[in-house]
């Protein structure tokens, strides 16, 4: 493992343990994103990918790859961080990271048996290819697809907007509750 006690991988180690769960007969799983800042969306979705399978691996965007794809103001959390937040969820057994627009290198690399993302990449079970290119990759290496359930209003940009929105003409932000704003409307 690398960088800490938690369960990130290099694509080379995982690989490694990839291998190891096939010959022991495990289901594996694959999904792959950004997870930016952890919402409950997230750990729905996590919790829920995990039951599919025996092993969830997840994929995360590196710091470049972010900005490529979110624009130049994200990630507000390092790739570092959030591979070791999302590797400390329950429900996750292993997180790499990597630096390419999209995750079909690692999902080629794994080949899982089944490849999860959340169902804004398609329309009900009909998945779009052209906006999912990791869903060919796992299909031609012998693995499922599942679209999940995605759950409106839980969206990290939606997040980041509540927080500037809260937060915008704050004298001092970290001290107290914005003007008008009760301790139970807060994010914390």
């Amino acid at each position: 493992m690398t960088q800490t006690h938690l369960p990130v991988y290099t694509l080379a180690e995982l690989i490694e343990l990839r291998a190891a769960w096939r010959a022991a007969g495990l289901k594996v799983v694959v999904t792959n994103g950004i997870f930016d800042l952890l919402h409950i969306g997230h750990v729905r979705y996590l919790t829920a990918a995990r039951t599919l399978g025996d092993r969830l691996i997840v994929a995360i965007n590196s710091d470049e790859s972010t900005r490529n794809l979110k624009g130049p103001l994200r990630p507000i959390v390092p790739a570092t961080e959030r591979a070791a937040i999302i590797a400390a969820l329950r429900c996750v057994d292993a997180v790499t990271i990597f630096a390419e627009r999209t995750a079909e290198a690692v999902v080629a690399a794994l080949a899982p048996d089944l490849y999860v993302k959340g169902g804004d990449y398609g329309r009900g079970a009909t998945i779009d290819e052209s906006r999912l290119p990791e869903a060919r990759v796992a299909r031609m290496a012998g693995g499922d697809v599942q679209l999940l359930a995605f759950h409106e209003g839980h969206a990290t940009t939606r997040l980041i907007e509540r927080i500037v929105s809260r937060y915008a003409g704050a004298a001092s932000v970290g001290k107290g509750s914005p003007a008008g704003e009760t301790e139970s409307q807060s994010l914390d």
